[in-house]
């Protein structure tokens, strides 16, 4: 209950800190609409005991008064439909404004959370339940509680109306709704685990449909005739989604005709009660009209007031999703009192005893680096597929953080220095980068977005890269879309892609240089151009490169090989060769293949 009722704090805080002026109309039409209602009967009494009066007896006063209480009855109306359509544009407003604020707050949290959330199944289920209910959960949230605010200011007044009449008249209104309603909080509780567990199928589902309908994945799909494996796989998943919410379906269904048909019951002998009194002469006809009706509105008002406060319950339910990923803690967070980070390296890059395994897993993926990187130095690091050259590159940029170890740059614990100021301060073009589906300009420039968009620097990094022919061929030139998503786009090969983000990695003027195979998509000629120009291209900096090709790594100075997650070892290609060791073995075994 606690965790309930904090979630709907945020939740109105949330729509509050969304729209404040629209939440205060909201609130006065909330006033309003909920004493329309009682005006709304006693008007309409006045009218029938008027005409009344008139059958037995009519006078030009009888007529006039008639008219004056139909003409209030139109304005009471009329002050209602306009209060009404007001609501449904406050809510409209409200709705958008909530819905951009709960993308912001999902994006920035996104944005701030470590890497190793991304490699985590909760983290997925978490974030699809999130995207898929704050969106529009806060907005009913406030709905919700306007309606509540509104039904219970009108059945209040309809509640003392009813016991003028006569004093089980409230009872028999509170027993014919309150069970129903009781069903509904057993079924919301019941409703919620149900929707939490199928997350995991949804998206399987939607993974199934994205294989199905997008670009990367269309070619292997007809080559290997997957289309119709995939969309059988998807229809089974779908169908027992469909099936799960067609129960839900018809339990709401089941507890909707129970509720209803005893308000059904209790209105017709609310009726009989009424009828009573008239036909006693205890009440008018007018007063009869009046009261059958107030009962049939506070029987809609206690349904209503009850309905949403179950919705609230419910609400809270789900949006505890939406607060669980907003309350994510990052383990790499800004230190208190950062350090400051020369410009200019002096001691460089240390590792000391340095190990690392990804979250829910106990296999090291890095076992006890020690190493020394030097200002300037270009390191090249090899070694079979999963040997951890990457994890190893993420600890660097400290996209991780060690499990054990520690890694310093100038003596400094990575931890001390701000992220932001370590990070302007490297450059890194990862194997599986980005094809950005915008202009080539805005490809190259977001490699640093402090750089004037329209800098002559841009084509200058795209020279670096070797990309300029590929942008002097392409209709707009640098001002061209890549990519086949939008208008007017222009797609590329996986080749010159790749030169555009060598471009962009270039583009920063960072102490680090990162390449994780930099060439791999290139043809002989233009890898071995790139490599040509790299010494003079990082001249000043340190640079690091990943690189299955050994032959195209031969003039760094120190080659790292790291082989099952530990460096094994470490020197120049000569050095290496003599020690006839594993690095040895790899690059005698690739030359083979280049000999006749």
């Amino acid at each position: 209950m606690k965790s309930s009722i904090a979630n709907l704090q945020r939740a109105i805080y949330l729509v509050w800190q969304s729209s404040p002026r629209w939440t205060v109309v909201g609130f006065g039409l909330l006033l309003i609409q909920g004493i329309l209602p009682l005006g709304q009967l006693y008007l309409m009494k006045r009218l029938i005991d008027t005409l009344t009066l008139g059958v037995s007896g009519a006078t030009p006063e009888t007529l006039q008064a008639a008219l004056l209480w139909i003409g209030l009855i139109g304005l009471v109306s009329l002050l209602g439909d306009g209060c009404s359509a007001l609501s449904k544009l406050t809510q409209t407003v409200q709705t958008e404004a909530v819905s951009d604020r709960v993308h912001s707050l999902l994006h920035t949290k996104s944005i701030q959370v470590d890497l190793q959330y991304y490699e985590n199944t909760d983290y997925y289920n978490t974030l699809h339940r999130a995207q898929e209910q704050a969106t529009y959960r806060p907005q009913m949230v406030l709905a919700s509680l306007l309606q509540v605010g509104q039904s219970g200011l009108s059945l209040l007044g309809i509640l003392a109306l009813l016991s003028s009449l006569n004093c089980t008249v409230p009872l028999l209104l509170s027993i014919a709704t309150i069970p129903g309603i009781l069903m509904r909080v057993r079924y919301t509780g019941k409703a919620y685990g149900r929707v939490s567990s199928w997350t995991e199928s949804e998206r399987q589902s939607d993974y199934f449909h994205t294989l199905l309908t997008t670009e990367p994945h269309a070619k292997e799909i007809r080559l290997f005739d997957l289309g119709s494996l995939f969309s059988q796989w998807f229809q089974t998943l779908r169908t027992k989604i469909r099936r799960e919410k067609i129960y839900l379906a018809t339990q709401q269904s089941r507890i909707d005709l129970i509720t209803n048909g005893s308000a059904t019951l209790a209105v017709c002998v609310a009726g009989g009660i009424t009828a009573h009194q008239t036909i006693q002469g205890a009440i008018t006809l007018g007063g009869f009209v009046m009261y059958y009706q107030a009962f049939g509105r506070g029987q809609g008002f206690l349904r209503e007031l009850l309905t949403n406060l179950i919705g609230l319950y419910e609400n809270s339910l789900f949006l505890q999703d939406f607060y669980q990923f907003l309350d994510l803690k990052p383990t790499i967070v800004e230190p208190e009192d950062p350090k400051p980070l020369s410009p200019s390296w002096e001691t460089g890059i240390r590792l000391e005893n340095v190990s690392f395994n990804y979250a829910h897993s106990q296999r090291s993926v890095l076992k006890n680096i020690n190493l020394t990187i030097e200002p300037g130095e270009v390191v090249a690091i090899v070694g079979a597929n999963g040997a951890g050259k990457t994890t190893l590159i993420k600890l660097l940029c400290r996209l991780y953080q060690p499990t054990t170890g520690t890694i310093t740059l100038d003596g400094v614990d990575l931890g001390n220095y701000s992220i932001t100021d370590l990070h302007r301060q490297i450059s890194v073009l990862f194997q599986d980068y980005i094809h950005y589906q915008l202009t080539v300009k805005e490809n190259i420039w977001l490699g640093d977005i402090e750089v004037e968009p329209d800098s002559e620097r841009i084509w200058a990094a795209a020279h670096k890269a070797g990309a300029h022919p590929t942008i002097d061929r392409l209709p707009h030139g640098l001002d061209t879309r890549l990519g086949n998503w939008f208008e007017q786009g222009e797609e590329l090969s996986i080749g010159q892609w790749q030169k555009i983000a060598l471009a962009r990695t270039f583009l920063r003027d960072a102490r680090l240089v990162i390449l994780d195979e930099p060439t791999s998509a290139l043809d002989p000629q233009a890898e071995a151009e790139v490599f040509a120009r790299f010494r003079q291209l990082v001249r000043g900096r340190t640079a690091i490169i990943i690189s299955h090709r050994l032959s195209t790594i031969k003039m760094v100075d120190r080659i790292l090989v790291l082989s099952d997650g530990q460096l094994a070892e470490s020197g120049s290609h000569e050095e290496l060769m003599q020690q006839q060791g594993l690095y040895a073995r790899l690059f005698t075994t690739q030359a083979q293949h280049y000999q006749l």
